[in-house]
């Protein structure tokens, strides 16, 4: 035999890691457990479930079912805690923090075993990978919390946090989220995932190693029930999930209008395009790991594979070759490359997706055997298949391939963002311009060039669309945790002021229009209101909106997208004309504004809006992204993007500054805006849209409609092509919150709060933040 049929027929032996010390722990604990709460585990509940291996099918461990009252009791433990923790200087905070990340070091064996014991990946996924991950980002927070003082002024702890992870990385999503929580001062309850908890209540039990004080970190095990106890609890202030999206849609629905906070990490169908000039075995090694890593279950699995054309038969041929030789079997031999699905529901949910709709391609699976016990399935291979097919646009979550082809550049970007997903995208090319041309197109939260499935503490994950929305990691991740210091005052409505019995009207009648794609245009109802001065005097008529002006306006809005690949000094030179022509008509807006509301500050809110258009002038060009400090060698770039076309409810109490403080950021960062005006001073905004039209603001940039929010509202927060609401007006959070999980779109809602529109709190990052995404480009780089 020669050396090359040597190297070509050898195959790795078995390896396998024992499990005797993590079996022992099991056995120590009773094989049983009740749940985290204050500090100290509890006796196991009346109801129990089993924690399986799922690649044998042996049982574990009983496992207690959380109810309302261990949620209560768990919440209860939180809060009082949660001051106490929050006092403390960010130093002490650090020290807890850097504590578990060395224990999560020290036990790092026991960690990896039991974790591949109860969820199924590969002993060497769990080794090498996860729980690194884990150690990492305590470390990187134990910095966060050291340095929140100096870098942080102003922002305070949340306060107390609910935590509902997926059973796909069970110990690194609960470093992910508990991690960023105490590091800002908050505290939390986390429901880990039904079918893999055991990670988590051995993390608790380094939490006693560490001396974290009682009630800061909080565990309740259970299925949807516990979730659900949680999310509905009315003690909690933020609630961050990751899971499925038709979960996170509940969430939304279940939040809405009751003021917490919640941040959505949901699933994926991530685009893996190949081009022609990329390097074909490197693509096939990255492709491997991009679908069959953790056996396809990871929310951002590179699950739409899309080759140019002219390669596509190689590449597949090498493929198929790597696919048949990739070996399934017990999750804690070293040798083996895909493990078990996670529990029998989600092998047949895989199973049923792939019989039902593989017959529309070609299905290559890999030649290697499956174990005759436990839940398996093969890598799966599936070309030929149209862009619409459901294995296409469905998010399978095992390890199954979906392909087809593309021919040009153009037409990859069109096939990738063909989904109604936003989470990740790997790119494959030698090209770097081209990779670096390719990668802003895609909508997607996260993407990486010439590799895949490269996580960090330091640059944040999260998607857009129906993938959810906040980001975990990074400094942007800890804007979820964080809130402006202070309280905010109650907002109360503003009444228009009514008709008087004796009418005053004099001069021409003036009716002010709708401002739709750079022009003026007439409400599709044809009806309008009369604007009264509190003195008794007819001002004017507006508009009232209905749901064809708000289509109208919106697509105007969309039919601007240029605006979003303008350079930042352009609209930075925009946003100074425009306060230049305000300026000009000062006096004129001065005297408007006192005629609507009866007051004298109308100079005054003039001014402070010319200043607040130099301000995000002055932003334009100036917000920028940042070159994370990854542990690769290459770099991950953190690109600012604008969040697309944003509906904004104007508050009723400033008319001018209000509105011009909602639109100013938006177009600035790039966006698209659709203007609620002031409900009881409409004609500010009427009047505002002709220093637009002097202003050389392209069509469709900014629309102003007039009108009852409660009209508008619902009609903006519903629509599928906007992106997101920001509510400033009262009585509609709810309302805006519920209405906007049709398409998943980000919200920003005052929740009845009051803004004080003159002081520096009504500008700047905050603002800016909202007006933008953030994607992180992963580029290698070297040899």
């Amino acid at each position: 035999m020669t050396v090359k049929e040597i190297f070509e027929t050898m195959d790795y032996g078995p390896a396998p890691e024992s499990a005797a010390e993590a079996l022992a722990w099991l056995v120590d604990a009773g094989d049983s457990f009740g749940h985290f709460i204050d500090g100290a585990f509890t006796a196991p509940g009346a109801e129990t479930f089993e924690s399986r291996n799922p690649a044998n099918g042996n049982v574990l461990a009983l496992l207690s079912q959380g109810s309302a009252q261990d949620v209560d009791a768990a919440v209860k433990a939180a809060r009082r805690a949660q001051p106490k923790w929050a006092a403390l200087p960010g130093h002490a905070r650090a020290r807890y923090l850097y504590a578990l990340a060395r224990l999560v070091q020290k036990h790092s064996r026991l960690f990896a075993v039991l974790e591949t014991l109860d969820n199924g990946k590969p002993i060497r996924e769990s080794r090498d990978i996860d729980i690194p991950l884990v150690a990492r980002h305590f470390y990187y927070h134990a910095g966060m919390a050291q340095l929140m003082e100096a870098e942080l002024p102003g922002r305070e702890p949340l306060g107390v946090c609910g935590q509902i992870i997926p059973w796909n990385f069970p110990l690194l999503m609960l470093a992910w989220k508990i991690a960023p929580a105490l590091a800002m001062g908050n505290t939390v309850v986390l429901k880990p995932a039904e079918y893999t908890s055991l990670t988590a209540l051995l993390f608790a039990q380094i939490c006693q190693e560490a001396g974290l004080p009682k009630g800061v970190v909080n565990i309740v095990t259970g299925d949807g029930r516990t979730g659900e106890a949680i999310v509905s609890h009315p003690d909690i202030d933020k609630i961050a999930f990751t899971g499925s999206t038709e979960v996170g849609r509940r969430i939304r629905e279940a939040t809405a209008g009751s003021g917490k906070a919640l941040t959505l990490e949901l699933g994926g169908k991530s685009p893996y395009i190949v081009f022609d000039d990329a390097d074909l075995d490197s693509a096939v090694e990255g492709l491997v790991d991009a679908i069959w890593f953790n056996q396809g279950q990871v929310c951002c699995a590179g699950s739409r594979l899309l080759v140019q054309e002219g390669i596509a038969e190689r590449f597949y041929e090498k493929l198929k070759a790597r696919m048949d030789g990739l070996r399934v079997g017990d999750p804690l031999d070293k040798c083996i490359d895909v493990g078990a699905i996670v529990d029998p529901v989600q092998l047949q949910t895989i199973t049923r997706l792939v019989d039902d709709n593989a017959g529309e391609g070609e299905i290559h699976r890999a030649a290697g055997p499956l174990p005759e016990n436990g839940c398996f399935y093969p890598p799966t291979l599936i070309t030929g298949l149209h862009p619409a097919s459901p294995l296409m646009q469905e998010e399978i979550f095992g390890p199954v391939l979906a392909s087809t082809t593309f021919r040009t550049p153009a037409e990859a970007v069109a096939l990738a963002n063909n989904t109604r997903y936003g989470l990740a995208a790997s790119v494959w090319t030698e090209n770097v311009n081209l990779a670096l041309d390719i990668a802003p197109k895609l909508v997607a939260g996260v993407v990486w060039v010439n590799g895949t499935n490269m996580f960090d503490a330091a640059a944040g994950f999260g998607g857009v669309r129906e993938s959810g929305y906040g980001r975990e990691g990074g400094w942007e991740g800890l804007s979820a945790y964080t809130k402006p210091a202070g309280k905010a005052k109650a907002l109360n409505p503003i009444a228009p002021v009514p008709a008087p019995k004796k009418l005053e009207a004099e001069g021409l009648d003036r009716t002010a229009k709708f401002y739709i794609g750079g022009k003026q245009a007439r409400p599709d109802g044809g009806y309008a209101q009369a604007v009264w001065s509190p003195k008794g005097k007819l001002l004017g008529h507006v508009g009232i909106a209905n749901r064809k002006d708000v289509r109208n306006a919106v697509e105007a809005a969309h039919a601007a997208g240029g605006w979003a690949r303008t350079t930042g000094h352009l609209r930075a030179q925009i946003l100074y004309y425009i306060g230049e022509n305000l300026s000009a008509r000062a006096e004129e807006f001065a005297a408007r504004i006192d005629a609507m509301t009866g007051g004298k500050q109308g100079a005054k809110e003039v001014e402070a809006a010319i200043s607040r258009l130099f301000t995000y002038a002055a932003w334009a060009d100036k917000y920028d992204g940042a070159a994370h400090g990854v542990p690769i060698r290459g770099v991950a770039l953190a690109m600012k993007e604008p969040v697309g076309v944003i509906g904004a409810l104007c508050p009723d109490e400033a008319p001018l500054l209000g509105l011009v403080s909602l639109m100013a950021p938006a177009i600035a960062m790039g966006n698209r805006v659709v203007l609620a005006a002031s409900q009881p001073y409409p004609l500010a905004a009427t009047d505002f849209y002709q220093v637009l039209e002097t202003s050389d603001v392209p069509a469709g940039v900014v629309n102003i409609l007039t009108g009852p929010h409660g009209d508008t509202a619902p009609a903006l927060a519903a629509h599928m092509d906007v992106d997101a609401v920001w509510a400033f007006s009262p009585g509609l959070s709810a309302m805006v919150e519920k209405a906007s999980t049709g398409n998943l779109k980000r919200t920003w809602a005052c929740n009845d709060k009051a803004t004080d529109w003159f002081a520096p709190e009504a500008e700047g990052r905050r603002f800016l933040e909202a007006a933008t995404e953030i994607k992180n480009i992963w580029v290698p780089y070297g040899e």
